[in-house]
């Protein structure tokens, strides 16, 4: 390797020559000569190196730590607080096909750019090497991450979110069959927060299997293995025979019986996937992205992660009494963006008072009323802070959770927010029609968050801003993958919105009635209501696990109000995915026979009744 002895010390560079692998020292010595750090260092899997890691984020600055022992604070630059769609871009190569939904570049002329503004841009700084398994190490399903980053908070953020695989790469006995993500935080501010947002660019390149990603240090434009990997991953399953996901994975419990259930489910933003993940009672294998392969004719799957980035606004712990016992006692534990008084965490709606002042991603010396340079009042914590832990910290972390084998998965699970179309739960009428059902998800904007309730979004499988493949290439893949088991998941839909008058029909807590009925549907203990939509639960099934879970009535009103078949809303549906999937090209005759289908079922039931909106009975 081309790289000096003052930048690559002996024993670094003897770390690198141990893998005996062709491919890395080549990206070494090609992005260190381009970067130019002052120095490099090569992280193994041991734990001097692992802890070397974090404390070299306190000593650079890049971490504080707080009163809590193990608990460290990061702040992101004001303005480097969420994800850079319009920066965010995919490269591609003439003959490489794309959905218009997704930002796409020339891919000769996007490296010419990314490569130009990262050319420098580690001097003076000490760039870490790093090596992950995106999934359990040595498992079928896992692929092997490189990392080059000059931030020791991303490089720290990794070792709790991703299972280190220095040794790993060894066993690929010189191959490139990995991931590479080259990341740097680029000239940083007297915050020590990164100055050039007008140079921020993620740039994903599908051809090379590597990720460009400069001037930013929020994690979800830093931190390569997460979502950017998530685009790598889809590119690759979607070129072979297997599922990427936006999914989590969970186990559902029933209580009296001696089982458990494996979930994975995709949940667009807001709109209860966390919360269905961490239903109290039941456990948890991952909450954002899965890896699907088939398994003797069954589906399995594995969390590529080992820990959760979550989004820490309304944590408390009435909602989320396992998370917050992580977030309140002693262990390893990264908080961004939020404000510390003291040495103390406050958040955004954390269920008790936040202070008038103290140090933020704002301010070093916040104070309530203080203004940004917009005018705008600057929050005490920014809505997107969040919080870095290891899975296996909480209380129902899943034995199954680093298991190579993975977990079967017998139910999917789509979510979607709407107040005056579906039910709170349902199931498909089959493998197809769960795949129509994932591929039409809809989230609904309220007056919170856009000033204007009842706006739209639509995100297939919640996967929209990640998909790297034409979204007909993408379904076609879905309908196959089941097709193809000796036995598909069940699917099923939830809609935890639906309101009347202007009111929310369901308590938040009512998830785990509707988990539970899925979970019974799985096992076949319940019989279902067949309606144009798909199958949904009988009225005495839903009343009884009421009572059994909560000790609460529920009522035939209840029933009638939440499962109603509100017909015109459902064609309404139908009419703008036929609009939407009009537009695109190569969409599966299976699918496009299927709208069709469901838009026949429902034209017939409202004939047969005279009505728009039917009760469940009518169906029997």
């Amino acid at each position: 390797m081309n790289i000096e002895k003052s930048i690559l010390s002996d024993e670094d560079r003897k770390k690198i020559e141990y893998l005996e692998n062709p491919h890395v020292n080549k990206l070494l010595e090609t992005y260190v000569n381009l970067l130019k750090p002052a120095k490099v260092r090569v992280i193994t899997d041991k734990k001097e190196d692992i802890e070397f890691v974090r404390n070299r984020a306190i000593e650079l600055g890049e971490e504080k730590k707080l009163a809590m022992k193990g608990h460290t604070i990061h702040f992101d630059g004001y303005n480097d607080q969420a994800r850079d769609k319009a920066n965010t871009k995919v490269l591609i190569t003439p003959e490489m096909k794309m959905s218009k939904a997704i930002n796409t570049m020339d891919r000769e002329t996007g490296l010419k750019e990314v490569l130009g503004i990262m050319d420098g841009a580690m001097k003076g700084k000490e760039a870490a090497i790093r090596f992950f398994s995106l999934g359990p190490v040595g498992s079928k399903f896992s692929i092997l991450a490189f990392q080059i980053t000059d931030s020791y908070y991303v490089a720290h953020s990794e070792d709790i979110l991703y299972r280190t695989a220095y040794e790993e790469f060894k066993h690929l006995k010189g191959s490139d069959e990995f991931f590479s993500f080259i990341h740097s935080a680029g000239e940083l501010n007297e915050r020590g927060v990164t100055k050039n947002i007008d140079k921020r660019r993620v740039y994903i390149d599908l051809k090379g299997n590597q990720v460009f990603t400069v001037n930013n240090q929020y994690a979800g434009n830093s931190l390569g293995l997460k979502k950017l990997a998530l685009r790598l991953g889809i590119y690759k399953a979607n070129n072979e025979d297997w599922l990427t996901e936006h999914m989590f994975i969970m186990g559902a419990k029933p209580e009296g019986k001696n089982r458990i259930t494996y979930f994975a489910g995709a949940f667009p933003s807001a709109c209860g996937k966390t919360s269905t993940a961490m239903i109290p009672g039941q456990t948890i294998v991952g909450d954002d992205i899965a890896y699907l392969r088939a398994d003797n004719g069954l589906p399995y799957a594995v969390n590529i992660e080992q820990g959760i980035f979550g989004i820490i606004t309304d944590v408390n712990p009435e909602d989320d009494p396992l998370i917050s016992e992580v977030l309140n006692s002693p262990r390893e534990l990264i908080f961004s963006n939020i404000l510390i008084n003291n040495g103390v965490p406050y958040w955004l709606n954390m269920g008790k008072d936040i202070p008038d002042e103290g140090m933020n991603h704002f301010s070093d010396n916040w104070k309530r009323g203080m203004k940004d340079s917009t005018g705008k009042e600057v929050e005490p914590a920014h809505k997107n802070s969040r919080y870095t832990m290891r899975i296996e910290e909480l209380e129902n972390a899943d034995p199954n959770l680093n298991n190579p084998d993975g977990v079967l998965i017998e139910g999917i699970i789509y979510g979607g927010r709407d107040s005056d179309t579906s039910v709170p739960v349902y199931q498909s009428l089959s493998w197809t029609h769960g795949v129509f059902i994932g591929a039409t998800i809809e989230s609904e904007t309220t007056s919170a968050t856009l000033g204007k309730e009842g706006v739209r979004s639509f995100s297939p499988m919640a996967n929209m801003d990640f998909l790297v493949v034409p979204l007909g290439t993408y379904i076609k893949n879905h309908i196959r993958f089941g097709n193809e088991l000796d036995r598909a998941p069940k699917v099923f839909a939830t809609n935890y919105f639906i309101k009347e008058h202007g009111k929310f029909l369901n308590h938040k807590v009512d998830k785990k009635v509707w988990l539970l009925w899925m979970d019974g549907r799985v096992h076949n203990e319940y019989d279902a209501i067949e309606t144009p939509i798909g199958f949904i639960p009988k009225y005495e099934d839903i009343k009884n696990l009421f009572k059994q879970i909560f000790g609460r009535e529920y009522t035939q009103a209840d029933y009638n109000a939440q499962f109603a078949i509100r017909v015109s809303k459902w064609l309404e549906k139908m009419d703008r995915m036929e609009d939407i999937y009009s537009k695109e090209a190569d969409i599966p005759q299976e699918f496009t026979q299927t709208l069709k289908t469901q838009k026949e079922r429902l034209k017939e039931a409202q004939a047969k009744y005279g009505k728009d909106v039917i009760l469940p009975d009518e169906f029997l």
